[in-house]
């Protein structure tokens, strides 16, 4: 095929820290596999296909996809500055849910799919369907689901208490960290 078998590793992207931590196993993986990295960010108009489909004056497709590309692009410059990934790679935008674009992106011999795991709270599983989930249960190439950085939760938890006006010690964000 080409000068990597043909050999991908898809990752999902949102530019949330959980799938920037995807997106940077994901190039790790892409190193060690000698493959090409494809960054995917899939997208859908506000409050829904049905919603756009009934709506009085719906949202214009166009500018709803070049929104999500600028996020795709700012996301990767978020993840790996002006120099890149460091790989080859290419980025998609996908309209769709994430999970189910992510499995049909990733329907190649040789792909893998990287997909950041998500939250773990229950109330977040409730009320929000999971992109891993679905992955793990409907892709037909190897999955690799990452876990959150314990980061997330640290920032988690400033946020909740920066929102419900707590005090916060700033030597708390630091107790963890070694000199």
């Amino acid at each position: 095929m080409g000068e990597f078998d043909g050999r991908r590793i898809v990752v999902g992207v949102s530019g949330s820290l959980g799938s920037l931590v995807a997106l940077h196993r994901a190039v790790a993986e892409a190193r060690r596999g000698e493959a090409e990295l494809v960054a995917v960010l899939a997208w859908e108009p506000p409050r829904g296909e049905l919603a756009q489909g009934r709506a009085v004056f719906p949202s214009p497709t166009a500018d709803l996809r070049q929104a999500a590309g600028k996020r795709l692009l700012g996301t990767l410059r978020t993840a790996f500055g002006e120099v890149g990934p460091g790989v080859p790679f290419q980025g998609l935008v996908v309209r769709g849910m994430a999970g189910r674009a992510l499995v049909e992106c990733a329907d190649r011999d040789g792909d893998l799919l990287v997909v950041g795991a998500g939250c773990r709270g229950w109330l977040h599983r409730a009320f929000s369907p999971s992109t891993a989930r679905y992955c793990l249960a409907h892709a037909t190439c190897p999955v690799l689901a990452v876990p959150p950085s314990p980061l997330e939760s640290d920032l988690a938890s400033v946020h909740r208490r920066i929102g419900l006006r707590l005090p916060l010690d700033a030597r708390e964000l630091t107790d963890g960290i070694q000199n």
